[in-house]
């Protein structure tokens, strides 16, 4: 590993490299993703980097922020971390997280922004965006299939189940260091953005660098017992009003319940406490697509999908009302209030199933 304050960019040669062809958006006219020399290149020649992560951020944002972040430290380099809701409770245990700032009041001066698991600029949040708007050089590293390509430089690879793992390939491509910190963000982003390595996105090489990260001292087992067994009792409060609403499809396809303003201030909920609740009833025998619906203290909806079944492709359904995300799992903030919201939401959903059982018969 090469000493504190430096870093190599050589890369293995491309025929040596098993990593896939990186893949963007089809129906995007930008240029394809760049390549970890480029990137390599950038953190090579500049010196202080402002590193920056999606509102709401759940264990891939906020690893893949201290993953780069504490390589790039390591490296002699000069980082922030930014998030526009500041760290959640639910991530406080990871080595370092104190490092996650909300968004200073005035713009900083850096040399380069790179934003992280981040599908579009406007996710980064309007404070964040101002404090690093003096900043010209930017970076934009994802797996979002609808990222738009909206950096100088882009390395968005869908094929890959999480930003953690892209992230822990450039790292170890560029000889960075990878200190204690980097090593048990990057398995808790990976971890969590794969459902605990059981989404159809895992891969063997997500498992090799589980394997890997083992191999070079992480305590895997009170990693996951502090990422998944540790939740305040309002979570389960939550879960209980969660449950009342639930409802499903006469078909048994779509599961979807509601969480409404009112139960969010009675019961004092965080926007951290319902991360991963629509497992619960993605989980249900029968059940292809779940939905959790938001109402906002703006009156307006937060709409999160899960699929189980790529026909059911819910990138393309988040994509009707401006959202996007990843074939089996999408968002969207809608600016309609809840109610007008699910009912536009459910009839494009009815709509694909209906177009879906069509399909079927026809092959």
């Amino acid at each position: 590993m090469p000493p504190r304050g430096v870093f190599s960019c050589a890369l293995r040669p491309a025929g040596d490299n098993p990593r896939p062809a990186l893949r963007y958006h089809p129906m995007s006219e930008s240029p394809p993703s760049a390549s970890f020399a480029q990137i390599g290149d950038v953190l090579r020649r500049h010196q202080s980097f402002v590193l920056l992560s999606h509102v709401r951020p759940d264990g891939d944002a906020i690893g893949s922020q201290l993953g780069l972040g504490f390589a790039l430290l390591a490296a002699g380099k000069t980082v922030r971390l930014f998030n526009e809701d500041g760290l959640p409770e639910s991530l406080a245990f990871l080595p370092g997280s104190e490092r996650i700032e909300r968004p200073p009041s005035e713009p900083v001066d850096a040399e380069v922004v790179i934003a992280l698991d981040t599908a579009t600029r406007p996710r980064l949040g309007e404070g964040c965006l101002y404090a690093v708007s003096r900043v010209k050089l930017w970076l934009n590293i994802d797996h979002h299939i609808s990222n738009p390509h909206y950096a100088d430089l882009n390395l968005i690879d869908a094929t890959s189940p999480a930003t953690g793992e892209i992230l822990y390939e450039l790292i170890l491509a560029l000889g960075l260091p990878l200190p204690d910190e980097s090593r048990d963000a990057l398995y808790v982003a990976v971890s969590t953005d794969t459902g605990s390595f059981q989404y159809p996105s895992t891969t063997a090489k997500t498992y090799d660098m589980a394997a890997d990260l083992i191999r070079r001292g992480l305590d895997v087992g009170t990693l996951n017992s502090n990422t998944y067994d540790n939740h305040p009792y309002r979570r389960l409060e939550l879960l209980r009003a969660l449950l009342n609403t639930l409802e499903r499809s006469p078909d048994g396809l779509l599961a979807h319940w509601t969480l409404c303003e009112t139960t969010r201030r009675e019961l004092a909920i965080c926007a951290d406490d319902s991360e991963g609740l629509i497992d619960v009833i993605r989980a249900i025998r029968g059940v292809q697509l779940a939905v959790f619906f938001e109402e906002l203290p703006d009156a307006t909806t937060r709409v999160s999908m899960r699929s189980k079944d790529r026909r059911y492709d819910v990138c393309q359904i988040a994509a009707q009302f401006g959202g996007g995300g990843h074939s089996l799992a999408a968002g969207i903030r809608m600016p309609e209030p809840l109610d007008a919201a699910k009912a536009r939401v459910l009839a494009a959903i009815q709509q694909r199933i209906a177009e879906v059982l069509i399909e079927s018969t026809k092959s």
